[in-house]
């Protein structure tokens, strides 16, 4: 019996390590993880729309097994990449969440920030986490991270935030602190990148019987 397909979209803090958290989650669970540098990377390579992807999805049976030989250049800590503050157009976001879906219909896999709760909100088989922490967490992660002083490590925090906020509001129309956006809230302080993510795959593994 082939097993239950399923999509975890994780929203975080910055300084949450949310990334690492995926990552790690991606490993346990065997699965892709998809953020805005391997999506960017797609569409550079096959210029992608959504009708693209149809046509190629319609006329290549192979389609899947192309897209993912490409994948794997970049490995998941590539795919996670989302540090630019800038706003894409309101079209390409919308082709990049087609794009996410039809990821998403091929196999089960984790999706970091692009409003991913949004984006699956009808999707039955949605996970959609989102990653808190402590401010002094956080900050102590961004320096150590980044090797910067705790100063420059809060303005970080704030204009990341800012940024991933303004960005959720334009295209999702809603807050991304709006809990009930989300199946799961989760405040990760005091515990590893490590914890967090066997206790998420835990879970995982529980509702979707993987």
């Amino acid at each position: 019996m082939e097993n239950q397909k399923f999509v975890i979209t994780i929203n975080r803090e910055s300084g949450s390590g949310g990334k690492e958290i995926a990552k790690k989650l991606g490993e346990l669970l065997g699965v892709k993880v998809y953020g805005k540098e391997i999506l960017a990377s797609i569409r550079e390579k096959y210029n992608l729309t959504h009708e693209e992807v149809e046509k190629i999805k319609g006329t290549k049976a192979s389609w899947w097994d192309d897209f993912c030989r490409f994948y794997k250049q970049f490995g998941t800590t590539a795919a996670i990449a989302y540090e630019s503050f800038e706003v894409n157009s309101r079209q390409l976001y919308y082709e990049e969440a087609k794009l996410l879906k039809d990821l998403a219909e091929q196999e089960s896999c984790i999706i970091v920030g692009r409003t991913g709760f949004q984006i699956f909100k009808d999707n039955p088989d949605a996970m959609r986490l989102f990653l808190i922490a402590n401010p002094e967490h956080r900050v102590k992660r961004l320096m150590a991270k980044q090797g910067v002083n705790e100063k420059e490590a809060r303005e970080i925090m704030e204009k990341t935030d800012k940024a991933r906020e303004n960005f959720t509001k334009t295209f999702a129309g809603t807050s991304r602190y709006d809990a009930r956006n989300y199946d799961m809230v989760i405040n990760v302080s005091g515990f590893t990148t490590d914890q967090v993510a066997q206790f998420l795959a835990e879970n995982v593994r529980k509702k979707y019987d993987v």
